[in-house]
């Protein structure tokens, strides 16, 4: 049977074969649009970005400064406006800028000295003032008056405040992530990962616990090089000791008490603080550049030295051997807000995984059974807002728990939602639970108070939190097509 192809399609093509050499860059983006689009005219969906461009020059040209890329977004009759950003903002790092260099915000400034302004024929002088509510305005003193002139928005790229890292862009006041990009919240994990989710390491977590035959210093454990949040805690009045690994005591060493205070060792900064309680810690971020060496000066009882390091997965075992071959006593690691018990026959340590040692048990009861078709559809019809997001933080209160997330994609939104948000939900024990560094497909209620002094975001108690996969995608999708009139 012959197939006769559509009269507007037919000549569609034709004028776009006869226009082959000028449009061969763009012909896999139009064979795409004609693939996806509906020839009924009937599109749906969001349109869809174009491939980001490359990164602009620095807006400065020495110190910080700000780059920009930009993508646009290609929709067809009837569809939605792509969702997501149009612009991205990364921080551009070039020297230093050299000494007595005028800075970018009294360069602004100075831009309107001598200028008539405030419809008079006054001129002034102006330099920065940083008392104005919006530290991204042109905020800017008239010297020798005792008032002050916003110009507008200051440059991107512009510090929001000296001596911050905050800088200035579209008016508002960013700072980056680990990634560089402005306004990102993307964070360092515990393994020193950019974005990561802390299992390309181990939580090392043990008590020392040996009461010791006589007074003097007493080794507790090797830090290993590339060791990272090192946390060392103890309650007594013994002190703790920090030796490098040619001999050298960083503090405490030979009997002599150091003050507190910061000290550098093995390429990082340990803060030693002492109380009258009497506590003593010692804490550092790390990475280690070399192994320390932990000790104890013992002037009564061992009453337990609490220490705890993140420790690459690949260094694990050399430590764990290096340990054993100096014959000290290795026990099982104590997890937190747990009473040290008396030790028993020397046992090996194993490595805990990240996720678990660094969460108490959960004294959360389980969750209503929230799945189901009939379940997603009610919440998704009757919801305000359908959206998929990254889980930046939590913070929990006696009756609710605040999620700190990052809007990742929109599918249903009934006023604008920001690419931050906090989605609130009732309880200290929230159903269902959010994990902080996962992605979701969340459905949320707007939530107003009666006297409008709080607008938020509300997760329901057993509403409709879903890991987001592209399946979950496809599901939701379709319950959206389901919702009556």
């Amino acid at each position: 049977m012959a197939v006769h192809p559509d009269p507007a399609l037919h000549r569609l093509l034709g004028t776009l074969c006869s226009l082959r050499p000028r449009l061969f860059p763009l012909l896999p983006f139009l064979l795409w649009t004609l693939l996806s689009c509906d020839l009924r005219g009937a599109a749906q969906g969001p349109g869809e970005w174009t491939p980001w461009g490359s990164w602009s020059r620095c807006s400065s040209s020495c110190g910080r400064g700000v780059s920009v890329r930009r993508r646009h977004c290609v929709r067809l009759p009837g569809e939605e406006l792509c969702w997501g950003d149009s612009h991205e903002y990364r921080v551009c790092q070039l020297p230093d800028c050299p000494p007595g260099t005028t800075p970018f915000r009294d360069l602004q400034c100075s831009l309107y000295n001598g200028h008539p302004v405030l419809d008079t024929q006054k001129t002034y002088q102006w330099v920065p003032f940083h008392g104005a509510p919006n530290v991204c305005d042109l905020n800017c003193l008239a010297e020798g008056h005792a008032f002050y002139h916003s110009f507008g928005r200051v440059l991107d790229g512009t510090p929001c405040t000296p001596g911050t890292q905050g800088l200035c862009v579209a008016g508002r006041c960013l700072s980056a992530g680990c990634d560089g990009i402005l306004g990102s919240g993307t964070l360092e994990d515990r393994c020193g990962l950019c974005g990561g989710a802390n299992d390309s390491c181990l939580f090392v977590q043990r008590v020392f616990r040996d009461a010791g035959a006589f007074a003097g210093y007493w080794n507790v454990t090797l830090i290993p090089e590339g060791a990272r949040h090192i946390r060392v805690a103890q309650r007594s009045h013994n002190h703790l000791a920090l030796v490098t690994r040619g001999g050298h005591y960083v503090l405490n060493g030979d009997g002599v008490l150091s003050p507190p205070g910061t000290y550098e060792a093995a390429g990082t900064r340990v803060v030693y603080t002492r109380s009258a309680g009497p506590e003593e810690t010692l804490q550092a971020t790390g990475p280690t550049s070399q192994e320390l060496l932990l000790q104890v000066l013992l002037r009564e009882p061992n009453p337990g030295v609490h220490f705890e390091f993140w420790l690459p997965r690949e260094r694990y075992g050399p430590f764990q051997a290096q340990v054993q071959a100096l014959g000290w006593p290795l026990r099982q690691p104590q997890p937190r807000e747990v009473e040290p018990q008396p030790a028993e026959t020397p046992v090996v340590p194993e490595a805990i995984p990240a996720r678990v040692a660094s969460l108490p048990p959960d004294p959360c009861g389980p969750c209503p059974d929230s799945r189901g078709r009939a379940h997603r559809l009610l919440h998704y019809c009757g919801s305000d807002f359908v959206f998929q997001a990254r889980v930046l933080g939590r913070h929990r209160q006696a009756q609710e728990t605040r999620y700190e997330v990052r809007v990742l994609l929109i599918y249903k939104s009934r006023t604008p939602l920001r690419t931050r948000e906090y989605v609130w939900a009732p309880g200290h024990c929230p159903c269902p639970p959010l994990a902080p560094h996962r992605e979701y497909l969340l459905a949320a209620r707007r939530l107003v108070s009666p006297d409008g002094t709080q607008d938020r975001l509300l997760l329901p108690h057993a509403g409709y939190a879903r890991l987001w996969s592209p399946a979950e995608d496809s599901r939701v999708r379709l319950a959206a097509r389901r919702c009556p009139v």
